[in-house]
């Protein structure tokens, strides 16, 4: 249902425009000499008008109507309005048939899909919290944008995918927080002033949560907690495809954000930090048949969306009501668009796509082998060095971790299960860890791809953090509105004897090992690994496994807790420096198994008496043996040998491990890490840990692991 607008007046009514330029460089607004070119494609509009103002929230003051003959192009409508700059606000209203699938009404104000920048809504009323449920005045309007900045030189980084480290972050819960420090809260100013605290972390790539303009008030929800209104906190839910979002910039000035962006990505380059989008092009705010009206519904329902045989509904693939139809040729060239602009005019480095499955499905909703647009995004000249991940699922039923062909880099949700249900102690998980361990080569060998083409996480922003992963057998989701029906109910989580916060230290110790092991897992495995901003010192949730409409104290970011958590966080530190220290950890190529370099494997896996290891017998213990001599054929020079020990008994279970080598032949293994410990015996970051003479006995505690290094013998 479309609810009833308010009538459009404008002060003037203007016909006749030329239609100036003709549209050869895309669509949406841009500056020229004398003016500004207005472009929209609309195939199925009979009369379209650009409507004009001087204050988004009063009507417009000029109405253009353009005229069918004169101002289109095919399916292209242009306006070339003398005397407009960079500011100017606008919007469109379109008109055309009711049926077969469209959705025109004439008495809404539509955004421009190409609009670089909009206004920010007001909340229509108390009845109708949403602005997009509201009056005219009430809706965001598109604002004219020029690219002047000065970038200073910038240019994108492009570190190769296998040595950079992902930090998976909310722009604005980094900074909301009070503890945050910073001048401008919740900003892109914020995340500016936390750049010395990312560069020290060792973080390479940040890769942000939605940042297209969204519905920030489309949640009808109240907590039943406080009974405050909930909100869409996380963003997955896109207005405006070439839009930052307004409200995450200090400079409230219509286009301020897009300046404010811009700043952040040059200062985060000027740190040797990349940035990548997590960006949401298998649906849109719009809804399913009930919801709002915003831009594509009015514009061209049914060449954007996918419909039902009917076409009176929407097809949902993404769970969020309707579905883009990513390989129609119009649509697939409007998200080539918007990918290009964020590379060539806001320089950012990739792209994380959610639910990327939906761009993988043709124009009749079937999942292709071979999409169009798949294959685009990687062959694409302007996007070619950036980096694409997929989130290789949908809300549908596609699950297709491993099948994205090409370049295309994909979120490992195996690895993050087999990590989880390895070191909780599920049996018959020893293997799969191995497999996980050494770059996933179930999943990604078979089509010619690399270990890097694994993205690693343990836990992301859509579940629970590291600290509650270990700290709750159940999500406790309650304040979501919901009754705690909403996020996943396997999470593959342990508490260790009690549910939530506790005070025994048994428990505590217990959960801090279980936290160290995940992290060393996570960043000594063969991949790219993906850190969730703040696990490094145990942010909470309170057992909220689903928080995206929580934009309070359960989702911002507590900086204090470094302090609190220094154990945990040092420990991080240091791991994410070893990383970075041996390229042994970052190979290009799959490990073999066979003798490469003094007969000896690129990999061996152990038994605790050093042995090799029998795969038929699971004792959920595993030695993994690197040869750091066997890394010159990758990159010209040797690494260290690494030795990985693990053992995910439970309490009372250690073991004794035989260091493999010859006592006075081999060189002593030096201890880097072994969780079973508390500091500084935990982890030794400058590398002076104790030395331990091969083939002697090491005991490994319950549920830990142990890394040892030592430089590999030979030439």
């Amino acid at each position: 249902m479309i609810m009833k607008q308010s009538t459009i007046v404008a002060k003037r009514v203007r016909t006749g425009l030329s239609p100036g330029h003709a549209p050869k460089s895309g669509q949406g607004a841009f500056c020229v000499d004398g003016g500004v070119q207005f472009v929209l494609f609309s195939r199925h509009a009979t009369a379209v008008s650009l409507l004009l103002y001087d204050d988004p929230k009063r009507d417009p003051v000029e109405e253009i109507v353009l005229d069918p003959v004169n101002n289109r192009f095919g399916d292209l409508w242009s306006v070339l309005v003398p005397g407009l700059s960079a500011g100017q606000i606008y919007a469109y209203r379109v008109n055309g048939p009711k049926e077969h699938g469209h959705r025109f009404n004439p008495d809404v104000v539509l955004l421009d899909p190409y609009a670089k920048a909009t206004t920010t809504p007001r909340p229509a009323s108390k009845k109708a919290k949403s602005p997009f449920w509201g009056t005219n005045a009430d809706r965001p309007k598109s604002v004219v944008v020029k690219d002047d900045f000065d970038w200073q030189g910038d240019r994108p980084l492009n570190y190769p995918l296998a040595d950079i480290i992902v930090y998976e972050a909310h722009l604005r819960g980094l900074t909301a927080h009070e503890s945050a420090g910073t001048r401008s809260p919740g900003t892109y100013r914020g995340l500016i002033d936390k750049i010395p605290y990312l560069k020290d972390l060792g973080i390479t790539t940040v890769e942000l949560l939605p940042i297209h303009e969204f519905d920030y008030l489309e949640n009808p929800r109240r907590s039943p907690v406080d009974g405050k209104p909930l909100v869409n906190f996380w963003g997955y839910s896109t207005l405006s495809f070439f839009a930052p979002v307004g409200r995450y910039a200090a400079n409230t000035q219509p286009g301020g954000a897009v300046t404010e962006f811009k700043t952040l990505v040059r200062e985060l380059h000027k740190a040797g930090i990349e940035v990548l989008l997590d960006v949401v092009y298998n649906h849109t705010g719009e809804g399913n048949h009930q919801g709002p009206t915003i831009n594509f519904r009015g514009i061209d329902n049914a060449v954007y969306y996918h419909l039902t045989d009917d076409r009176q509904y929407y097809k949902d693939y993404s769970g969020c009501g309707n579905s883009l139809n990513c390989n129609h040729p119009i649509v697939r060239e409007f998200i080539l668009d918007s990918l290009r602009y964020w590379v060539l005019d806001m320089h950012v480095d990739g792209f994380r796509f959610d639910l990327a499955s939906v761009l993988a499905r043709d124009t009749h909703g079937h999942l292709s082998t071979h999409a169009p647009l798949i294959e685009a995004i990687a062959e694409d000249p302007i996007l070619r060095q950036t980096k694409i991940i997929a989130e290789a699922w949908d809300a549908a039923g596609a699950y297709q971790v491993g099948h994205f062909p090409g370049r295309w880099a994909e979120w490992n949700g195996r690895f993050r299960d087999d990590v989880r249900q390895f070191w909780r102690g599920d049996p018959g998980r020893t293997g799969l860890l191995a497999t996980r361990l050494t770059g996933s080569s179930d999943l990604y060998q078979r089509n010619g791809r690399r270990p890097y083409h694994s993205i690693n996480f343990v836990t992301c922003h859509d579940g629970f953090t590291l600290s509650d992963l270990v700290s709750y057998n159940h999500k406790h989701n309650t304040a979501n509105g919901e009754e705690n029906r909403d996020g996943d109910n396997n999470n593959s989580s342990f508490n260790y004897g009690h549910e939530g916060p506790t005070d025994q230290p048994e428990i505590e110790r217990a959960r801090i090992r279980q936290i160290k092991n995940m992290l060393a897992t996570l960043l000594l495995s063969q991949g790219v690994p993906m850190l969730l901003a703040g696990d490094e010192f145990r942010r909470t949730q309170k057992g909220n496994n689903n928080a995206y409409c929580q934009d309070n104290e359960l989702s911002w970011i507590d900086w204090s807790q470094i302090e609190k958590n220094f154990e945990v966080f040092r420990f991080a530190k240091s791991l994410i420096w070893f990383r970075r220290q041996h390229p042994i950890f970052r190979r290009t190529e799959f490990f073999t198994g066979r003798p490469v370099a003094h007969q000896q494997p690129d990999v061996a896996w152990l038994t605790a008496d050093g042995r090799e290891k029998d795969w038929m017998h699971d004792d959920q213990t595993l030695g993994c043996l690197l040869n750091g001599h066997a890394h010159r054929e990758l990159t010209g020079a040797p690494d260290d040998d690494m030795l990985l020990l693990f053992n995910s008994r439970p309490h009372g279970h250690e073991v004794q491990f035989t260091l493999p080598g010859q006592s006075g032949i081999d060189r002593a293994w030096q201890l880097f890490l072994d969780t079973n410990y508390r500091p500084p015996m935990d982890i030794f970051p400058r590398g002076n840990g104790p030395k331990i003479t091969p083939g002697q006995s090491y005991s490994l505690g319950c549920r830990s692991m142990a890394v040892f290094h030592r430089p590999h013998r030979g030439p």
